[in-house]
């Protein structure tokens, strides 16, 4: 009986050792990995006709060796199963400290930022006297005022003369006189009629040309004046002076041109972004570039202007001028604070503005930098806010983007032409004439092949073949340069020959 058990209990060993035998190669089976890609040979990726039995340094540029494989695909710098954006390097630690490639975190900011502009001084327009006459004269008398004096109110500028000047004068006295007769004999109706009279005397001189101060000094002296004066009508600056003795002139033209400096205008450009935030009303500080002293302006309420010369936006604010330091054309510094929604933001220098898009380098592993399309915000100082394309915390470079973006490029064109071309017998190549993709092994049938600088080539029609083996190099430098534009893409050029 103690036989049979043993026996038993091996045969159930033997059955459970052999089970478990092919449960084992059916996992290994199922999890098995894929075989290893073959590495035919390394080439430069500056110059694909340089080759390698083993990965190295390139002697010419110092870029990484690129591995080609028999399949035809390019080394990935993603991990297994990802997918590489076109464009990503790799730069080493030493390269990176040569260069002063520096990275910063993406990050969520918000708070008061204070947005500054270039502002030009200019006279408020419901500030400008232009001094004409209603009528025809000569000038008598030009003063020594000119374009660039301070005058005050009533100071006399000049004198002229008119012909109806002196009649009308009489009149004045005669009406006078005639009231010093009559203010105490005489009635009221009388007294009316003779105050109606010399009225009209003195608005017939207004009308001539007379201001109030010489028509009350014809009153007090009553002596009759040979010209008429030409006083200021306020205290300003002279911008214009169209007088000289003998000067005969009609009735309309400008004489004098004075301004108020008292109360002027700030013109002031800002972007088409920054202009929401200069709204009626608000408040903004207006200083002389390397002065301290900062004077309050507030912005009006009239329409942004468009300057079509430097694309902006003119935004108005006014503003009183004490002691006239502010003149006409000068150059001020404006001031606004603005209030900033909270929003992820990164230095300004991060980001590289081709024009059409505007991109970062995101450093997605160490070494291993990505190109990433952003689409940015408001931009204030030395920050500009990412609305889509970063997460905060994300490291993104601001010091040697350039040199990541011309590695970038290069890397991107460099793979490219190495999986097109290293191995024909695989996929496709691409005319570096026109731009179109060719079959490798019909383009060598056909004999529409070329060899340049060790290197084979493939066209699509005898037209192309016969174009680039005239000038094979400028040919290959515009293809080049057409994938530096568009690096991710296959340039397809439309006809040829």
């Amino acid at each position: 009986m103690s036989k049979r058990i043993v026996a038993l209990l091996i045969l159930g060993v033997v059955v459970s050792f052999f089970a478990g035998s092919r449960y084992q190669q059916r996992v290994l089976g199922k999890t098995s990995t894929k075989p290893e890609r073959k590495i035919l040979h390394y080439v430069d990726p500056m110059h694909p006709a340089y080759k390698a039995e083993k990965p190295g340094i390139a002697p010419d540029c110092g870029m990484e060796l690129v591995p080609v494989y028999a399949d035809g695909q390019p080394v990935s710098l993603d991990p297994p199963g990802g997918s590489a954006p076109a464009g990503m390097v790799r730069i080493s630690p030493e390269k990176q400290q040569m260069l002063g490639i520096r990275v910063v975190p993406a990050e969520t900011t918000s708070g008061t930022r204070t947005l500054r502009t270039l502002g030009r001084v200019a006279v408020d327009e419901t500030r400008v006297f232009r001094m004409t006459t209603p009528v025809d004269g000569l000038v008598r008398r030009a003063g020594p005022i000119v374009s660039g004096n301070m005058v005050r109110k009533d100071e006399v500028l000049g004198t002229f003369y008119n012909r109806d000047f002196l009649t009308a004068q009489q009149t004045y006295l005669y009406a006078l006189n005639t009231m010093d007769r009559f203010k105490e004999n005489e009635s009221d109706d009388q007294l009316k009629l003779t105050r109606a009279q010399m009225r009209a005397a003195e608005e017939n001189l207004e009308f001539l040309g007379m201001g109030e101060t010489q028509l009350h000094e014809i009153a007090r002296t009553r002596q009759i004046a040979r010209e008429i004066e030409l006083r200021s009508p306020v205290a300003g600056l002279v911008v214009a002076r169209n007088v000289f003795p003998g000067l005969r002139f009609d009735r309309g033209t400008e004489l004098f041109r004075i301004v108020e400096l008292d109360h002027v205008w700030i013109l002031a450009n800002v972007f088409a972004g920054e202009a929401e935030y200069f709204r009626p009303g608000a408040m903004a500080k207006v200083s002389q570039p390397g002065e301290g002293k900062k004077v309050a302006a507030r912005i009006s309420s009239a329409l942004p202007q468009f300057d079509a010369s430097s694309r902006t936006l003119q935004i108005r604010l006014e503003m009183d001028n004490p002691g006239y330091f502010l003149r006409p054309d000068m150059f001020v510094d404006v001031e606004l604070p603005v209030t900033l929604p909270a929003g992820l933001s990164v230095p300004a220098d991060a980001v590289l503005d081709s024009g059409v898009r505007k991109t970062v380098f995101v450093e997605v592993s160490e070494g291993v930098f990505e190109p990433r399309v952003v689409e940015i915000g408001w931009r204030y100082g030395d920050h500009v806010q990412i609305l889509r394309g970063l997460v905060p915390g994300e490291q993104v470079v601001v010091n040697g983007n350039f040199y990541v973006d011309s590695e970038s490029r290069l890397k991107a064109v460099a793979l490219e032409r190495t999986a097109a071309q290293a191995t024909p017998g695989m996929g496709t190549a691409k005319d570096p004439f026109c731009g179109m993709s060719v079959d490798p092994k019909k383009a060598a049938a056909a004999g529409l092949t070329s060899e340049y600088r060790s290197f084979t080539y493939y066209f699509c029609s005898q037209g192309c073949k016969r174009n680039f083996d005239k000038e094979p190099e400028r040919h290959l430098k515009k293809s080049t340069d057409a994938a530096q534009l568009s690096p991710a893409s296959t340039l397809e050029r439309g006809s040829h020959d």
